[in-house]
């Protein structure tokens, strides 16, 4: 029998772990193409030959996913396997109609077939939807397994854009790590959390060889997801994250909704600045789908290094990129903060954009009058400094899990937020998982 010709389309995460441990050894497959959306500067280049293994000595192109019919058309493709996150149901079923239009089948693929076995307890945290809390939760779970006296190793989902054979298996235990592997702006604020409490973090592009050293030195691993994607583990406790500042998201997002179904236990998240209808209706939509869940609410304080200076003040605010982008979050948690503590106006950065930051806005012109913190490589990195020096405030407000100062010379006045995790009333995360680890 002929191999099934395959395309993955993704965006240099789902897809590649998909390949690795479903597709790159299959002698009933092969793997023609990739093709990549959302993450800027990922098209034109090739999955390489060292990660692709024996079966793929030229490698396996990437190809903008703009292109996707004609490949299908050109490659032969038989078999199109979707392979990325945070997109609506009607947006995938747009795929789908387009991949089946063209000839070729169309393909999901679940947990058995992706999920590599830990031989130390996982926990997972993942959300509905990008921006839902994921990262505070994470660091809350890592804090209190330490305070039991485990060993805690994260492991963050993919976020390879630069070299991806060099970022085989990336391990960080320090800022200087970071600066060695040449991170990004959206890895940093991923991985510096962790590192500041002491977690060690690994990540990377093949999750079979970084499971097998993040093992070495853990008693527990903490899966830290990204977007609204599966674990590429398969996790001993799983904890879904749920956003009442975007009710329904929970049950109308992929692989969002697969998630919240999977999940022992779901946060409520945002519920000291969320409205009590809304919060009622994702309550209501967690029981229908996954009655077998333990729920509990949470809050998401902010805090800022000077709250009075923010009065009166015409305010620059930078959110977290994913959030505003394919997150669709009109604000976050600086938006909030500036309204909160009196700040005179919100300036808006559209005008002063340069470079590839008016792309950004140009392809989510829902952003509004904010700056996503967009970083995905040096030049990216100086024209969101560019901007953000261009654009006339009294104040900028850093509302993005890491200090941006350390990565851009902000010219103007600066403040950074931030925001941890608080349980409210009980089940707390902390008897949670004192019980699983009893």
């Amino acid at each position: 029998m002929e191999k099934d010709r395959v395309l993955i389309m993704g965006a240099a995460g789902r897809d590649f772990h998909n390949f690795n441990v479903y597709f790159r050894n299959n002698p009933d497959y092969e793997v023609v193409a990739f093709t990549a959306t959302q993450i800027p500067n990922i098209e034109g280049r090739v999955y390489p030959a060292g990660l692709a293994g024996p079966n793929y000595p030229k490698g396996i192109p990437i190809y903008p996913e703009s292109e996707l019919v004609n490949l299908i058309r050109d490659l032969k493709v038989n078999q199109v396997v979707f392979a990325y996150s945070d997109v609506s149901h009607e947006y995938v079923m747009h795929k789908a109609s387009t991949v089946l239009a063209a000839g070729a089948d169309f393909r999901f693929m679940g947990g058995d077939a992706t999920m590599l076995k830990a031989s130390v307890p996982v926990v997972a945290v993942c959300a509905v939807r990008t921006g839902s809390g994921k990262s505070q939760t994470s660091r809350r779970v890592a804090g209190i397994l330490r305070d039991m006296g485990k060993r805690v190793v994260a492991i963050r989902h993919p976020m390879p854009y630069g070299d991806l054979a060099k970022q085989a298996c990336q391990r960080f235990a320090t800022y200087a790590d970071m600066d060695r592997h040449h991170c990004t702006i959206e890895e940093r604020e991923e991985y510096e959390p962790h590192l500041d409490r002491g977690v060690i973090v690994y990540a990377g592009v093949d999750y079979g060889q970084i499971l097998r050293e993040a093992e070495k030195e853990a008693d527990v691993i903490l899966w830290d997801g990204g977007n609204n994607d599966l674990p590429f583990y398969k996790p001993d406790l799983h904890i879904v994250v749920v956003d009442p500042h975007r009710p329904g998201h929970e049950v109308r997002y992929h692989p969002g909704e697969t998630n919240l179904r999977m999940a022992d236990v779901v946060v409520i998240n945002k519920v000291d600045t969320a409205d009590l209808a809304n919060i009622s209706l994702v309550r209501e939509n967690v029981y229908q789908v996954n009655p077998r869940a333990t729920v509990l609410e949470a809050a998401s304080p902010i805090f800022v290094e000077a709250p009075d200076a923010i009065r009166g003040k015409r305010v620059l605010v930078i959110e977290d990129g994913p959030t505003l982008t394919h997150g669709e979050m009109a604000y976050g948690a600086g938006t909030v903060v500036a309204r909160r503590l009196g700040a005179a106006e919100l300036v808006d950065p559209r005008p002063y954009a340069v470079g590839s930051i008016v792309d950004t806005f140009r392809k989510y012109p829902n952003t509004g009058a904010l700056l996503p913190a967009m970083g995905y490589g040096e030049k990216q990195v100086r024209e969101l400094e560019e901007t953000i020096n261009n654009t006339p405030c009294d104040m900028v407000l850093i509302a993005t899990p890491i200090d941006l100062r350390r990565v851009v010379n902000i010219k103007h006045p600066s403040q950074r937020v931030r925001y941890e995790l608080q349980e409210i009333g009980q089940p707390t995360l902390k008897d949670i998982l004192g019980r699983w680890l009893a």
